[in-house]
């Protein structure tokens, strides 16, 4: 069984051995393909030195998260765009973000499309932080719609028809923790999407799922998350880890 954490942030841990310990759990839990989505320009170097320790199970994207988009973020969003990573699987995480800050909209948005057409011109995927602002990202998305736009709603959170929507746009649904929690609400329709169009992630060390909420995340508890989906698809955990991972797949090429 291979399971696939398509979002986690595991090398903001930077201490040797935790990291180790980290990793180990994780393959002893099946997760053995772990996508690392970029914030900033900080970010960059700490996730190349997981890729090089792990090139087998790490795989590196790279963007420029919304809550970074401040200051002269166009400068940084540059050199960002000439960071080497060696091969890049997504341009990510990218999007808007109105929960912290509703006064740089403008700004927000220019960055998310400068990175869609950064994506487009690599024919890659892109992963899309969405927090408090679906219509606005719909917007984007309805206004980028070509055969080349297609990724991920990381950390879904929204209703049905905010996920068919997702869908026909070209995009995956990113599940993770949120599943898990009493009233996250995605079990109230999740089982009406197929899981074709599902991937796992944990976005650790956030979103813990149950029955570790409230404490840091971490990759290896995406058999939480997988659980709680073969549960709610009344299948089995080895069916949700081949399609889900299969499906990642097909977004990253790898």
């Amino acid at each position: 069984m291979i399971l696939t954490d398509t979002h986690t942030h595991l090398y903001y841990e930077q201490d040797a051995g935790k990291r180790v310990g980290l990793m180990q759990r994780c393959f002893d839990n099946g997760v053995s393909r772990l996508f690392l989505p970029n914030v900033d320009l900080a970010s960059v170097s700490k996730i190349n030195e997981l890729i090089h320790a792990y090139p087998e199970a790490c795989f590196p994207m790279l963007g420029m998260h919304p809550c970074s988009v401040k200051g002269d973020w166009q400068t940084e969003l540059e050199a960002i765009k000439q960071s080497n990573v060696g091969t890049l699987y997504a341009i990510g995480e990218i999007g808007i973000d109105l929960y912290w800050d509703k006064t740089n909209l403008t700004d927000q948005v220019q960055a998310f499309k400068q990175q869609i057409a950064w994506a487009k011109s690599l024919g890659l995927p892109i992963v899309i932080h969405c927090r408090e602002a679906f219509n606005e990202t719909f917007e984007v998305l309805e206004e980028e719609k070509d055969d080349l736009l297609r990724g991920i709603f990381h950390c879904f959170t929204g209703n049905h028809e905010q996920a068919q929507r997702a869908i026909d746009l070209g995009f995956y649904l990113g599940i993770g923790g949120v599943v898990t929690y009493k009233n996250g609400g995605l079990d109230k329709f999740l089982q009406q999407i197929d899981l074709g169009h599902i991937v796992l992630e944990t976005d650790s060390p956030y979103l813990s799922p149950v029955p570790h909420r409230g404490k840091p995340n971490e990759s290896s508890y995406l058999i939480y998350v997988a659980q709680k989906v073969a549960e709610i698809y009344q299948t089995d955990l080895e069916t949700v880890a081949n399609i889900t991972t299969a499906n990642s797949k097909q977004i990253f090429g790898v």
